[in-house]
């Protein structure tokens, strides 16, 4: 029990820590020197309008162009990267303030958003890999699979023209999975705008363009349609001024002219010394998002596994409606619906630390509640009629004889929920949170060297749940000596 007291002052403390490192950062973000700080969506792997340099620092067309915007016009933002899906639906769900992300002005999204003026003319093209020579225009699809990205213009052309070549669309939400789908040859061509596709190629991505840029719309920044009418009269403003002085020009001719900068080469060794720390941190944070989750899940565990095995019909519903739902509803789902239906459904803001690790709590509450129904039940009930029989009470009786031993049943079960809910943390990355997963997507949308940089993320995952797993074990051994 003095192990169990030391565990539960250890991650007091973890939580106390990650608190202030929260809040901290959260007061510098709210309270700026002057003015409001606006926070902007976007995208995380679409170079080159958005993505991660080799120093952490993001950069390309979009970047570039919102600082300077805001330099012009003497305004203050925040860059959140959280992907193209859930940008939007950050933006939807009044999350965000604006979104930046080589977003196509479209009608169907001026039903939802009021967009800017356009900075950049876009127009699909197709790519495939660069040593295919059978494809050569639609027409050589027919039968094939084609690799697009959800939520894209690139997606919206191929759905248009799917069943007249006869091809099957196969989606993804990032670039850099698209492209390497069509690199291994699972799909054999993949629509995206032309200058993500002609600055890959410029890249040496080992994609190639085959087709003419069809007619398409222009990108705009948005904001949600009726609100931050200032902010998108500032960027109207600065882009109109940039549009002016040449500095427009000049950002789009960095990024895409004859001149501009090819990727470093780098050998293995290179690369991998580069993401090391990047991916270290990520690590830091999946391991600091499990502890303060599991020490949620456990408070609310206990609660609602003693609900389960009390004598009350009612507290016993209650605790098997808790469990039926949090166990019944996918993780990911249930982080959508907490991230960004709950605050676009009573119109407020859910710092993304608060709704990762609510989701967390609540998806492993439900399954440390059983753990302890479990416990608790498997220990024989002729040892509770006896303690009644010799008149001690019913409560003194499970603290003193019950849980004791059910501790001992359960430790196995719990090493189990830890490690799972480890795992689970990755799948936050679809609502933005940058934790070891995502930090390999940041990186990969860079590099495009999916091999090494999935091992090395797959080995840190390796190495970190064995050494907490013998840790764990450790303890079970002393726990078991000391009962």
């Amino acid at each position: 029990m003095r192990l169990l007291r030391r565990l539960h002052l250890m991650l007091t403390l973890v939580v106390l820590i990650a608190a202030s490192w929260g809040a901290g950062s959260l007061t510098a973000a709210a309270e700026p020197a002057e003015g409001k700080v606006y926070v902007i969506g976007t995208d995380v792997t679409f170079a080159p309008f958005e993505f991660q340099d080799i120093n952490g620092d993001f950069v390309g067309i979009d970047m570039d162009l919102i600082q300077a915007i805001a330099e012009d016009q003497n305004f203050q933002y925040e860059i959140r990267p959280m992907g193209f899906n859930a940008a939007v639906q950050a933006l939807e769900a009044n999350q965000v303030d604006g979104v930046i992300a080589g977003m196509s002005i479209t009608e169907e999204r001026k039903q939802k958003f009021d967009f800017s003026e356009g900075y950049y003319d876009s127009g699909v093209v197709m790519g495939i890999d660069k040593d295919n020579e059978e494809i050569k225009s639609y027409d050589d699809l027919r039968g094939k699979k084609v690799a697009v990205k959800t939520g894209t213009e690139g997606y919206s052309f191929a759905e248009s023209i799917a069943s007249q070549y006869g091809f099957t669309i196969v989606p993804f939400d990032e670039s850099a999975l698209m492209y390497e789908d069509v690199k291994t040859g699972n799909s054999a061509a993949c629509f995206d705008d032309h200058a993500v596709l002609a600055y890959g190629e410029q890249q040496n991505i080992g994609l190639k363009l085959v087709t003419e840029p069809e007619p398409g719309a222009s990108y705009g920044f948005a904001v949600r349609k009726g609100e931050n009418q200032e902010l998108l009269q500032k960027f109207n403003a600065g882009l109109t001024n940039l549009k002016a002085t040449g500095a427009h020009e000049e950002i789009l001719e960095k990024y895409l002219g004859e001149n501009a900068a090819g990727k470093a080469p780098l050998s293995r060794l290179e690369l991998l010394q580069a993401s090391f720390l990047p991916l270290l941190e990520g690590m830091g944070k999946t391991i600091l998002y499990t502890f303060i989750s599991l020490f949620f899940a456990f408070i609310i565990g206990l609660i609602f596994g003693f609900m389960k095995v009390s004598r009350n019909a009612w507290l016993r519903g209650i605790a098997t409606v808790f469990v039926d739902v949090f166990r019944g509803i996918p993780l990911i789902v249930l982080a959508f619906f907490i991230y960004f239906g709950i605050p676009q459904a009573f119109g407020f803001t859910m710092p993304l630390f608060l709704a990762a690790v609510l989701t967390l709590t609540l998806n492993a509450g439900a399954y440390v509640t059983e753990i302890i129904r479990g416990g608790i039940q498997s220990i024989d009930r002729g040892q509770m009629e006896a303690a009644r029989s010799l008149g001690i009470p019913y409560r003194k009786a499970m603290f003193k004889i019950i849980i004791p031993q059910a501790i001992k049943v359960m430790i196995p079960s719990f090493i189990n929920q830890f490690v799972i809910t480890l795992k689970d943390t990755s799948i936050l990355s679809v609502i933005g949170l940058v934790e070891l997963t995502q930090s390999g997507k940041i990186i990969i949308a860079r590099t495009f060297a999916s091999f090494d940089i999935w091992l090395m993320v797959a080995l840190m995952y390796f190495i970190v749940i064995t050494v907490l797993i013998k840790i764990a074990n450790r303890l079970e051994r002393k726990v078991g000596q000391h009962g």
